[in-house]
This record gives C-alpha cells, structure tokens and sequence, in this order.
C-alpha cells in the first residue's frame, strides 16, 4: 500500500493508505493539521497542498477543482486540493500551506491554544 507523508513548519506525519483514498482523508485518519472549512465538498480552498513526490500518479484534476484552486493562496504547479486528490499506487510527499494550516487550526481552536501555550503557534518563518 501507499504512503503519504505530510510535512508542515509544526510536525512531519507519515501513514500507510489504500489506493484511491483522498488526501484529505488520509491527513484526518493520521492527524496530519489539514484544514477543511467546508468539509471536504470541494466548496473552498482550504485543504490546498503542495505534493511533492507522486503528483503524476494521483487521480486527474476535475474542472471543479481547478475553479476552486483559482481562490487559493499562492497556487504552484504541484497544488492540488486534498478533499479531491485520490492517491493511486505511489508514495506521496506533502506540503500542507500555509492557507490549509491556518484553517485547521481556525477549525481545531484547543489544539491551536495548545500550541499557542507550547509556543508553537504561530509557526517562526
């Protein structure tokens, strides 16, 4: 089976999936800090990522999701939106933005006063 490993300025996460499972799910099964405002309905743009390895294996970008990546924050060639990239039979390597993080912590506010506490959050550039 496939892996994804999920890189962000706050925690690298490695799980082992099955093909045809969505980013999204795989970052919520492994508790990689994924935002999804809308609930992974391809509805906004905050499970936007950066694959790093494994990009070309994963399932074909939809017109829905190319519309939704135009409201995303700086969109690179490798962007692809969790809640419809479906891993194949590759290893994937992932960058969660800056955009996705933000969300995640927006949507999960006593992990981010946690972090805040451990003076993790906000993340140093």
């Amino acid at each position: 089976m496939p892996k994804i490993h999920f890189s962000s300025p706050l925690d690298d996460v490695t799980v082992e999936v099955r093909p045809g499972t969505p980013i999204l799910e795989a970052a919520e099964d492994c508790g990689a800090q994924v935002g999804h405002s809308c609930g992974g309905v391809c509805a906004c743009s905050t499970c936007h990522v950066w694959v790093r390895k494994g990009l070309e294996s994963l399932s074909e970008q939809q017109d829905e999701e190319i519309d939704r990546l135009d409201m995303a924050f700086d969109v690179k060639p490798n962007s692809r939106l969790g809640c419809q990239a479906c891993v194949a039979d590759e290893d994937l390597e992932v960058w969660i933005t800056e955009e996705s993080l933000k969300a995640y912590m927006d949507e999960n506010p006593d992990v981010r006063r946690k972090l805040e506490a451990e003076g993790k959050w906000p993340p140093k550039k």
